[in-house]
């Protein structure tokens, strides 16, 4: 007796948004209207899901046109994070745009009295034999996409697909280089006026009174919104509203605030406070051998900003009790829970649409400035006002990522082999997005007359990637381990998602006390990976990168090579590193060479794109990036205290990438962070014969590291 076949199942975003309507239409212009839930961060995502959509429908890409979201009609995809826009939403909208094919095709069938199975779709036109025609746009008051799903439609084998898997022009590329507004930035409604809102310089400090005199005094002010602790102005024009915001600033009187920690000891600092503790993961074997010798390593990783390139802005319009948010969020749906909170308004009087933001690496501060936003223009009188935030509350008041103690035990025998892994992580959590809770994660929420608390940032659930616990399971063949996370339940540094979350400073702590065992080994580090690996894409990576930088072919003084790999979350990108690093007591990323494995890349050329962003970002995190305070208050809030990678600095990034069509495809946008991070260090160690585990990689830690040594 045969065993029936599995029903199929939708995926993910489609189940919860079965209506194909929501997805696709068909406009009157000859277009295809395409409605994702998820949002373009500067990732090329609405590319890859244009390519998708004209694959599946059989049209020129250039009939695509793609709908930002917005909760007025968008499907609801959560949150546009972790990577997995193409997972989720390009699953989603495959399997869309095939049921709606197969509608179209039954219904030329019947119209052209032609099976369905002869007839061929070009460019949207159906026809069939004795040259019978008709098109998606001659049908589409005949077919009805107010349906749910069915999964009865079977995409087409990557064999067939002719624009997926092709390196096309970004379709929001012209508009960034020809200056066509497309950031919010740019965007200037009717009626606009502009806001600013007072915060403190002292961390933790509360407003207790105000004098409002002067900046009601200065020409084109138009209000003071004063809520609780909450204070901002609306004004005529950007420049009123920041000299309107100086007045205020001055007749400001701030209440004490709350101590930082001490930024030379964060390890200190972390381990110390109280936390909840988890057991991620454990492995045992009754074949272990007695370990000889315990090498034991601390890794470090500072606070980080996310350091936007243009600070975080939105706008807001009321119309009697409803209100419309044009906001860079990438959770507009969320972002809409949370303010139907703090505003006690039901979900459906207030829409959120999205709109392109210069800068997007996680939970910065989009989402707050468009509570900012909301607040202000309650006294605008009808009118939308724009909040942009300053480059000093970018950089003091968004949350930041968590900094991360990390503590790895490795058993050896007698052959330096290993046989015993402990991995422990210390971290505030990785998550406080607004939507996800019973209380609001925004900055104002806290501060007007009746505040929510801040809330304590948690971590994404191991089955979701974790968050400081993410890519802390070894993917190498060990015989046993344990990995415990300790998330901290105090936060005196606003923490939340920043890329990876987790997972840069997890593969930098493996990485690099894995190459410290094979040189004790003196085994070449590349060798001494694929010998514990069992997965054979993650061979595949690495074997190509090594081959693509010719790793090792020569050794020159003050010259490193360093390799890094991982699989993002264990469950997404594969890719492998190959860093060449230059320098005595500075440090120069000279090139990094890596190979990347998405499954199916839609969209190469978008793939290398997201590998080189990332690498880029990742050296500028190693070499540079820390947030800076003193224990009154955060002192990094300018480029200058704030450093980041320069153009001149930026090293020569070469990516491989190995197609694999015939698989599920997977997102490339945090995937090189890890990897980039552990080569470097381990070039570093390769070129200088020191080992630097606290980062940034700095001078100074070079130095304090050699004096160590010696």
């Amino acid at each position: 007796m045969s065993t029936p076949s599995p029903t199929p199942k939708l995926p993910v975003s489609l189940a919860v948004n079965p209506k194909l309507s929501s997805w696709v239409k068909f406009t009157d212009e000859g277009h295809v209207a395409i409605s994702p839930g998820k949002v373009e961060i500067g990732q090329g995502i609405v590319t890859a899901l244009a390519q998708i959509a004209a694959d599946e429908l059989d049209v020129d890409i250039a009939r695509v046109e793609m709908i930002r979201a917005s909760t007025a009609a968008s499907p609801n995809e959560g949150v546009t994070s972790g990577s997995l826009s193409i997972q989720q939403s390009g699953r989603a909208l495959r399997q869309v745009c095939a049921e709606v094919r197969l509608l179209f095709l039954v219904a030329a069938s019947e119209r052209l009295g032609v099976d369905a199975s002869r007839l061929d779709i070009n460019d949207g036109t159906i026809s069939g034999p004795g040259n019978v025609r008709t098109s998606y746009w001659e049908l589409a008051g005949e077919v009805s996409l107010d349906r749910e799903a069915t999964a009865d439609a079977i995409a087409k084998r990557a064999a067939l697909r002719g624009i997926a898997g092709q390196s096309i022009q970004r379709v929001d590329i012209p508009d960034k280089v020809f200056a066509r507004p497309r950031f919010i930035h740019d965007r200037a409604l009717p009626g606009l006026l502009h806001g600013r809102v007072l915060r403190p310089d002292i961390s933790g400090a509360k407003l207790i009174a105000l004098d409002e005199a002067a900046a009601r005094a200065v020409p084109g002010f138009i209000a003071i919104v004063r809520d609780g602790g909450f204070a901002g102005v609306v004004a005529d024009s950007e420049g009123a509203a920041e000299a309107a915001l100086k007045a205020l600033r001055k007749g400001a009187t701030w209440s004490a605030g709350e101590p930082l920690p001490n930024e030379d000891d964060l390890a200190g600092f972390l381990r110390t406070q109280p936390v909840e503790t988890t057991i991620i993961d454990t492995r045992s074997s009754a074949k272990t051998s007695k370990p000889s010798r315990t090498v034991r390593r601390q890794y470090t990783r500072p606070y980080i900003a996310h350091a936007s390139i243009a600070p975080s802005c939105a706008m807001a319009q009321w119309n009697g009790d409803r209100v419309q948010v044009w906001t860079h969020s990438q959770g507009v749906y969320l972002l809409r829970a949370d303010l139907a909170i703090v505003l006690k308004l039901p979900a459906e009087s207030i829409i959120v649409e999205h709109m392109e933001g210069a800068g997007c690496y996680g939970h910065n501060a989009a989402d707050d400035v468009a509570l900012d936003a909301v607040l202000l223009a309650k006294a605008a009188g009808g009118r939308p006002v724009r909040v942009q935030w300053s480059r000093h509350d970018e950089m003091s008041h968004a949350p930041f990522g968590a900094a991360m103690a990390i503590e790895i035990e490795a058993d050896l025998d007698a052959d330096n082999e290993i046989v015993g892994w402990r991995h422990a992580i210390w971290s505030n959590g990785h998550a406080a997005r607004p939507g996800r809770a019973a209380q609001p994660a925004l900055l104002a929420a806290t501060e007007i007359a009746n505040p929510y608390p801040r809330m304590i940032s948690s971590n994404p659930p191991a089955a979701n990637g974790g968050g400081g616990d993410r890519n802390s399971v070894p993917l190498y063949d060990f015989p046993a381990w344990t990995i415990t996370s300790h998330r901290l339940l105090s936060m005196p540094v606003r923490t939340s998602a920043l890329r990876t979350l987790g997972g840069q400073a997890n593969v930098f702590a493996i990485e690099s006390l894995l190459d410290e065992i094979a040189a004790l080994r003196g085994e070449d580090p590349i060798e001494f990976r694929l010998r514990h690996l069992r997965d054979e894409r993650a061979s595949d990576v690495i074997r190509a990168a090594a081959r693509r930088a010719q790793w090792k072919s020569q050794k020159r003084a003050g010259v490193g090579h360093g390799v890094g790999f991982a699989r993002y979350k264990n469950t997404g990108a594969y890719c492998a590193a190959i860093a060449e690093i230059a320098g005595d007591d500075d440090i120069r990323v000279k090139r990094l060479t890596l190979a990347v494995d998405v499954g199916e890349a839609i969209n190469p050329d978008g793939v290398i794109n997201q590998i080189e962003g990332g690498a880029i970002q990742a050296t500028s995190w190693v070499l540079k990036e820390r947030v800076r305070f003193d224990r009154t208050h955060i002192t990094s809030t300018s480029w200058t205290d704030y450093p980041i990678l320069t153009f001149s600095e930026v090293p020569a990034v070469d990516v491989e990438v190995i197609q694999r069509p015939e698989i599920e495809p997977v997102g490339a946008g945090e995937a090189a962070h890890g990897p980039v991070t552990a080569a470097i260090a381990n070039a570093v160690f390769d070129g200088l014969g020191v080992r630097v585990r606290d980062l940034p990689i700095t001078r100074d830690r070079i130095i304090a590291a050699m004096e160590l040594a010696s």
